[in-house]
C-alpha cells in the first residue's frame, strides 16, 4: 500500500499520511528507512531507486503544505518547457520562505500529474513578470513552438500566444506585468531551440533583425528552413550542437543541411555557430554577423 501511494505521487510518501496508511508516525519512519527509502525533507521520503530530484521536492512540499501551487520555473518543469533555470518555486496566499505571494484564481490552477501547478499561460506570464528577460523568452518560446523530443520525435506547441498574452494582460497590475508584454512581443514562435532564442535576442539587441525558419527553395524544388536568413544580404545564420538541437542524429542532419543551404540561389553565405558561441561568446557571434553583413559579397570575394 505505501508503494502504491508513492507511484502516485512521484514516488514520495509523507509521514503525514501513516494514519491513512495503517501506521504510527515512529512505525512508518522506521519502516521507510529500513527499506531504503531516501529522505526528501524533514517527513518526507522517496522510493528506493527513485531519484529525489526537483519533482519529489516538489511532492514533499505539496504534500506538507496542500496549499502551494507550483509555479514559475517549477511549473515550467512540470509542464515540460525547455528552460534555463531549474529551482522549487510555489505560490499560495499565505506567502513563505521560496513562495511568492500572488494572488491566484482557481482557473489558473490545473493538475499535472497530481501536482497542483499554475496552468501553462500562467506560468509563462509569471516568468515574464519575473525576469530575467532572456530566460523568461527561452520558456515562452518553447512552450509556443514545435521541438524535438529525442532522436526521431517532436511535439507541437504547448500552448497560443493569445493564451500567454492573455494571462500577462490578467495580471498587469502585478509588479513587472508592464514590462512583461514588452517582453512579450519580443516572443517568435518560429523559434527552434533555446540557443536560437538567446542568439535572435542579441542579434536584435545588436540591430540586427533576422529572418527566423525563413523558408527557402533547393534547385530541385525542395524546401529547407534555415535558422536564420538575411534575405537582402542573402546571409544565413546556423546555430549548431546537439546539445540544444536535441540529439546527435539530429545534429547530424543539421550538418547535411548546411551542405544544402549553399546549394540554394538564394544564399551568399553560411554562418555555423555553435551553443557554446550563443551562450559563452554572444559578443564575439554578434560582431562576426554584422561584419559579414557590412562587408557584403565584395568583402567575402564574391560578385556582387
Amino acid at each position: 500500500m505505501v508503494a502504491a501511494l508513492a507511484e502516485v505521487q512521484g514516488g514520495v510518501v509523507a509521514l503525514s499520511q501513516a494514519e491513512r496508511l495503517g501506521w504510527s508516525r515512529c512505525g512508518l519512519r522506521r519502516r521507510l528507512r529500513k527499506e531504503g527509502w531516501q529522505t526528501v525533507r524533514p517527513g518526507a521520503f522517496a522510493a528506493p531507486g527513485r531519484p529525489a530530484g526537483l519533482v519529489a521536492h516538489l511532492w514533499a512540499q505539496q504534500l506538507a503544505r496542500p496549499e502551494l501551487v507550483v509555479s514559475h520555473w517549477a511549473a515550467a518543469l512540470v509542464h515540460g518547457v525547455e528552460r534555463r533555470v531549474e529551482r522549487p518555486e510555489f505560490t499560495a496566499p499565505t506567502g513563505g520562505r521560496g513562495v511568492h505571494r500572488l494572488p491566484l484564481r482557481p482557473d489558473e490552477v490545473t493538475l499535472s500529474a497530481g501536482l497542483a501547478v499554475t496552468t501553462l499561460p500562467r506560468t509563462l506570464a509569471d516568468l515574464l513578470r519575473a525576469g530575467p528577460r532572456d530566460d523568461a523568452l527561452v520558456a515562452v518560446e518553447s512552450a509556443l513552438s514545435r521541438r524535438p523530443t529525442g532522436e526521431r520525435g517532436s511535439r507541437g506547441p504547448l500552448t497560443v500566444l493569445d493564451a500567454v498574452r492573455d494571462a500577462v494582460r490578467d495580471g498587469v497590475g502585478m509588479r513587472g506585468g508592464r514590462r512583461a508584454l514588452d517582453w512579450l512581443a519580443l516572443a517568435d514562435e518560429r523559434v527552434g531551440s533555446p540557443a536560437e532564442t538567446i542568439a535572435r535576442l542579441r542579434m536584435n539587441d545588436a540591430g540586427l533583425y533576422p529572418e527566423p525558419q525563413a523558408e527557402l527553395l533547393l534547385p530541385g524544388g525542395r524546401r529547407v528552413y534555415p535558422d536564420f536568413f538575411f534575405r537582402e544580404r542573402g546571409v544565413v545564420v546556423e546555430i549548431e550542437g546537439y546539445a540544444w538541437h536535441g540529439d546527435r542524429t539530429r545534429h547530424q542532419r543539421d550538418t547535411v543541411r548546411y551542405n544544402e543551404l549553399t546549394r540554394c540561389p538564394e544564399v551568399r553565405r553560411v554562418l555555423r555557430f555553435t551553443a557554446d558561441d550563443v551562450f559563452r561568446r554572444p559578443v564575439s557571434l554578434v560582431r562576426t554577423v554584422g561584419r559579414v553583413l557590412e562587408s557584403g559579397p565584395a568583402g567575402w570575394g564574391l560578385a556582387s
